[in-house]
């Protein structure tokens, strides 16, 4: 037994200062500041209008966690920082660190008696905490919506459809590769109205027409000849996704393509670990949200009319099965 340590135990229950000391330096933009190049404390404290002994703090611990270098008496943004939180790049993280510090930090306090009693952890989102979600949700998912666009062959279709799209990132990422294609974003109201702005600022948002509805109580929008879910999947009970997609079935030709996007797990739900830990939020944000197999996903396309064709890596932990209408 003396060579079992609780080394693992402290690093996995201190996880959570870590986390809120990113999404701080986050918040006060400690990144974007440190992209002008070295500072000293008295610099980064006048740029972000932090206090000099508090701004230390914050510096300090991400100088120990890896994102922020210290040479002497001055801070700049390590590879990482300068990558994805500068503000600098196209990889830009720093929407999915806010949806994390303003919605998931918060709904994680409510996690055991959302696990005790299988109801959503999760409450009504305000107009502004939406926005939140679906910028952080579209950061988060950008590589995978242009690995999408590159991985899959969209030349043979000429009508997409993407159910539960959010801002329309996926769409947009297709179009930039396939400009002859007709879209459709189908999404929540109170999303739709996020989507509309971020779509009225891109060139390409004017070919995706936007539909309001529900996935369950209001008709899916008929003839199109490939679907994208995205994300979808994983907000639902097996039999609420079975209902989903015989019901999409009913709406697309024989021989359309169906696109699902999600963080597939082994069978045992164990891997990838990013998988495994995230099933609880699904949970949080729905009271039926998990994490599935792509055995399970084969299984509900056999019962509603579908054929698995192939998987394919995408991004990070997220993968592609791809399936044909029979």
């Amino acid at each position: 037994m003396s060579s079992v340590t609780p080394d693992s135990i402290m690093q996995v229950a201190s996880g959570f200062m870590a986390s809120k000391h990113l999404y701080i330096a986050n918040e006060v933009g400690l990144f974007e500041r440190l992209a002008d190049g070295p500072m000293t404390l008295d610099e980064v404290s006048a740029r972000t209008g932090v206090p000099r002994r508090t701004i230390r703090i914050l510096a300090d611990a991400m100088v120990a966690l890896g994102f922020v270098d210290r040479q002497a008496d001055r801070y700049q943004n390590g590879p990482v920082a300068a990558t994805y939180l500068s503000g600098r790049t196209p990889a830009d993280l720093r929407p999915f660190l806010r949806f994390w510090n303003y919605i998931s930090y918060p709904s994680w306090i409510h996690l055991e008696e959302s696990i005790r009693t299988g109801r959503a952890g999760v409450g009504h989102l305000s107009e502004d905490l939406v926005k939140i979600f679906s910028e952080g949700v579209e950061s988060f998912t950008s590589g995978t919506a242009m690995a999408l666009a590159t991985t899959y062959d969209f030349h043979a279709h000429q009508r997409v459809l993407d159910l539960g799209g959010g801002t329309g990132s996926f769409l947009l990422a297709v179009l930039r590769h396939y400009p002859h294609l007709q879209t459709t974003l189908f999404e929540q109201p109170d999303v739709v109205a996020v989507a509309r702005q971020h779509l009225a600022a891109t060139p390409a948002g004017e070919q995706v027409k936007v539909i309001a509805g529900d996935f369950f109580n209001d008709q899916i929008p008929d003839g199109y000849d490939v679907v994208i879910m995205a994300n979808v999947v994983h907000l639902f009970l097996p039999e609420h996704n079975l209902a989903l997609l015989a019901s999409i079935r009913k709406r697309v030709p024989s021989g359309a393509r169906l696109l699902l996007v999600d963080l597939w797990t082994d069978p045992t739900h164990t891997q990838p670990t990013f998988a495994a830990l995230v099933a609880a939020e699904f949970q949080m944000f729905t009271g039926e949200g998990d994490v599935y197999s792509e055995e399970e996903v084969t299984g509900w396309l056999q019962q509603t009319g579908w054929k698995a064709l192939e998987r394919k890596q995408l991004s990070g932990p997220s993968s592609l099965i791809v399936a044909e209408a029979i």
